[in-house]
């Protein structure tokens, strides 16, 4: 059984596994750093070597005085009169780890014996330490026996390594499994984060990966997600609808409108009121496309800018407007787009370069993967300090917001949406005569 564990205490038993391998490292160095291997935790040959020649060389009344001299914790000595061997012990003087003490020592070695508590005489199966001194017995003279007794500070293996490195390697295998548990955990997450950002509010849900045996935390992050895309295209259908319904509504309103307007008398009052209407329907034209790029809802399809633009222009033209059109290239300008959104854009531009620029001349230039269409006036331009701020919604260089000196600022912003909402660009500069000069970069078919 899986033992389902939250992110937060696999991450406090990563950091415990991360403690014991710290640990494993601090002991180990210590033990190389001080010379602690399995001989090293028996005295040096020459040391025991140095000191039986020390008390050969001395009177035998100042053998005791010597003696505690060179005792310490981990070397116990004392003189004996005899050779008799403890009962309790494990004769170690066939073993080849112990060779050196009978090359230095010489005759003078009489044992090398390993104690032990038991009465059977066997290594210890697990620890050794200072349960298990081994004794050196070396005879002074005919009479005088020097028994040394040697203890590891520690508790050390059979292998003669610190048991703490034992428990360091312990450490090691939980921060190894650890690791692989936090790899689990990551991995779900990468691949949630990399569906999360295909998750198209106004496209098919996205089915979410199934995560068995992640954390309550993570699965609880993948529901909420799944709630969060379930609301937002409930979100966007009504958006949608609603804007939808409103425009219904209006046009319909609108229309009551211009009937009623025909029967104005006055003329002038008559014209400027169907205008009025005009305006409001192309301001909710302009809204519902807007919001219809800003959700990725715009139709597809197979589009030839040429006789969009000369449509356009003919249109306008038979108002009275002035408009040139540059001669077209022979090639066919095909793009992917929505027609009735483009027809906004160069609607917009135009209608925007007609009205503060008295003029609007058109031209179309294919240059490597885009098409260029440029749209420019005969105004005084627009500074460089306001052509940033220009198409964001309701920026107008005359703030007044005046009926008679333009729209309500949005024909800008407008376009600017439904172009980037094709993948492509909307440019303000400089015209070559004089003038603002807009600039529509759109992908060329078959560019992509």
């Amino acid at each position: 059984m899986m033992f389902r564990l939250s992110l937060s205490r696999r991450l406090v038993a990563i950091g415990g596994a991360g403690f014991l391998a710290l640990w494993i490292v601090l002991i180990s160095f210590y033990y190389l750093a001080n010379g602690l291997s399995r001989t090293a935790s028996n005295p040096p040959p020459g040391q025991i070597a140095a000191i039986v020649t020390l008390l050969k060389s001395e009177p035998s009344a100042r053998w005791p005085a010597l003696l505690d001299a060179v005792s310490s914790p981990i070397l116990d000595l004392s003189i004996i009169e005899n050779d008799l061997g403890p009962e309790n012990a494990l004769d170690l003087w066939e073993d080849p780890g112990y060779g050196i003490y009978r090359e230095v020592l010489g005759g003078d070695l009489l044992s090398i014996r390993l104690l032990v508590p038991e009465r059977r005489f066997r290594r210890p199966r697990l620890f050794q330490g200072v349960l298990n001194p081994v004794q050196f017995r070396i005879r002074l003279s005919p009479d005088r026996v020097l028994v040394m007794e040697t203890r590891t500070p520690f508790i050390v293996s059979w292998f003669g390594l610190p048991a703490g490195l034992g428990a360091g390697l312990i450490g090691t295998l939980f921060a190894v499994a650890a690791l692989i548990v936090l790899h689990r955990e990551i991995r779900p997450l990468t691949r949630l984060a990399a569906i999360v950002d295909r998750i198209d509010p106004v496209g098919a849900p996205v089915v979410l990966p199934k995560l068995k045996g992640a954390a309550p935390e993570t699965q609880a992050l993948l529901k909420a997600f799944d709630r969060l895309q379930t609301r937002l295209h409930a979100i966007v259908r009504a958006r949608l609808a609603l804007i939808g319904g409103i425009q219904h509504d209006v046009r319909t309103f609108a229309t009551r409108l211009r009937l009623r307007v025909e029967h104005i008398p006055n003329e002038t009052e008559r014209e400027k009121a169907a205008a009025d209407i005009d305006d409001m329907i192309e301001l909710l034209d302009n809204a519902l496309l807007a919001g219809r790029a800003g959700v990725g809802a715009l139709d597809e399809e197979l589009l030839d800018l040429v006789p969009l633009l000369e449509a356009e222009v003919m249109d306008r033209r038979a108002a009275g407007a002035h408009l040139t059109l540059a001669a077209l290239p022979p090639e066919t300008a095909m793009v992917i787009g929505d027609r009735l959104a483009l027809r906004r854009v160069f609607a917009n531009l135009i209608d925007n370069a007609l009205k503060y620029g008295g003029a609007a001349h058109l031209a179309l230039a294919i240059e490597a993967e885009w098409l260029r269409v440029t749209v420019d006036d005969e105004g005084s331009g627009i500074p460089a300090d306001w052509r940033e701020v220009l198409t964001e919604p309701f920026v107008r260089l005359e703030p007044s917001r005046a009926r008679k000196t333009g729209g309500a600022g949005l024909g800008l912003a407008v376009a600017r949406n439904l172009v980037e909402a094709h993948g492509g660009r909307l440019e303000i500069d400089d015209a070559p005569g004089g003038g603002a000069r807009l600039s529509v970069r759109l992908y060329l078919f078959g560019s992509r």
